[in-house]
């Protein structure tokens, strides 16, 4: 079974390794799900959860894509900043926005809870680190978030982060206590064991290769099957190809990169003593933290818009992660490994209907996996009929991402916020 994943350190270390079928012959259900990743298969488990009958197509293994290979960091956040979501949807909503970002992380706390996700291995903690010497915005960042949503961060001045990490190149920051880190892919895998205990049924090796949409009983096809049923989801995040071209011109695929240490952990140690999930506030920026019971270091960041070879990003990675900790110059890098992201033009989650029976919910490149388990609860919602919240993502629609236009501009964006970055830290 590992070997139907990427070669990362997730997949090196799967709890549970069960295969499963891919789609043979014509079958129904109630709801079909494109995509096994996060968003996929929470819509699933709340759908099964109301009694429908779920079956999910996975082109390659349940969390093979972005959800099963990032930096498993569960934290309230939205990649667009929420000055322009406010300018997009006025004050009010956009408060509505980022209380579900905190609903999702503790409907994701509660999952694991739950269904006793052993494997998941939560750990408390995050810090957001400033790498220059201001703070006036941090404070009233965190104030703001304690009046509105009742969420508490606590400052940490030079002193203080220099208790957790034995490092200069951080001036302020905020820690949040309630954020956690986990193994993204045993909980997937978790996940999907769940939506097939209620009843629903899950093929991987099974790519979709055609759709007929347009009838009141819609049909997804594949190289061997067929499944047909009233409503169809599409989840298919950065990974989202032709299938459905107004979905795929919505969204563009951006790379992302992470590493993951040698077992080293009097080394790593040295330099980071905190269990905390860690990320600067750049917005270029890089994040890290411990695992595998402190033996390894694992580090993420950059973003390309074409492919490039993992080894080589993880070089610029190691330039990062020995620039803020230099006493890390000799700790090897066992692995490294990239995923493709979904992201949209006006850089929010994009989650709604389509038509009659066809659903999307797409987009989540920097949001976190909060957002991506909030979005298929919102979703299943609507499905079933149980809340309307899913409207709050009408003013972030499929907005035409731009193709190699758009790719070219989100690549010149990135180059100009390290840029910025550069500027501010001088």
């Amino acid at each position: 079974m590992r070997d139907l994943y990427p070669d990362t350190f997730y997949a090196r270390s799967l709890t549970e390794i069960r295969a499963r079928p891919a789609l043979s012959g014509v079958e129904e259900a109630d709801c079909v799900i494109v995509g096994g990743g996060l968003a996929g298969l929470t819509t699933a488990l709340e759908l099964a959860r109301g009694g429908k009958r779920v079956a999910v197509l996975e082109a390659q293994a349940v969390g093979w894509g972005a959800s099963g290979r990032n930096g498993g960091i569960v934290s309230p956040a939205f990649a667009c900043g929420g000055e322009a979501i406010e300018a997009r949807v006025g004050r009010e909503a956009a408060r509505a926005l980022h209380r579900l970002t905190i609903e999702g992380v503790e409907r994701l706390r509660a999952t694991i809870a739950d269904l006793g996700i052993t494997g998941a291995d939560p750990v408390a903690g995050l810090l957001n680190l400033r790498r220059f010497d201001k703070a006036d915005d941090l404070h009233a960042y965190a104030a703001e978030f304690a009046n509105d949503f009742g969420y508490e961060f606590t400052y940490l001045n030079r002193e203080a982060i220099r208790a957790r990490l034995a490092t200069d190149r951080y001036y302020h920051g905020l820690s949040d206590p309630r954020a956690f880190h986990i193994h993204p892919l045993n909980y997937l895998r978790a996940v999907a064991a769940e939506v097939e205990r209620l009843g629903g049924v899950i093929y991987e090796s099974s790519p979709a290769t055609a759709t007929a949409l347009r009838g009141a009983v819609k049909e997804i096809r594949t190289a061997k099957g067929m499944l047909r049923a009233q409503d169809v989801v599409f989840a298919t995040g950065g990974y989202t190809g032709p299938l459905v071209p107004r979905l795929n011109r919505a969204v563009l695929p951006i790379a992302t990169y992470m590493m993951i240490s040698e077992p080293a952990p009097d080394l790593i140690a040295s330099a980071i003593k905190t269990t905390e999930a860690v990320l600067d506030d750049r917005r270029a920026s890089d994040y890290y933290r411990v695992v595998d019971g402190g033996k390894r270091l694992l580090w993420g960041g950059r973003i390309t818009t074409r492919a490039a070879s993992a080894e080589g990003v993880a070089r610029e990675l190691r330039r990062e992660m020995v620039g803020v900790f230099p006493q890390l110059a000799d700790l090897k890098t066992e692995q490294s490994w990239s995923g493709l992201m979904g992201y949209a033009r006006h850089l929010m989650p994009q989650i709604g209907q389509m038509q009659q029976g066809v659903w999307h919910a797409t987009a989540f490149g920097g949001h976190g996996l909060n957002t991506t388990a909030i979005a298929g609860k919102v979703l299943a919602e609507a499905m079933l009929g149980q809340s309307d919240r899913i409207k709050m993502f009408t003013p972030f629609g499929l907005t035409w991402a731009g193709g190699p236009f758009g790719l070219a501009a989100a690549q010149l964006t990135y180059w100009k916020l390290q840029a910025q970055d550069w500027w501010r830290e001088r």
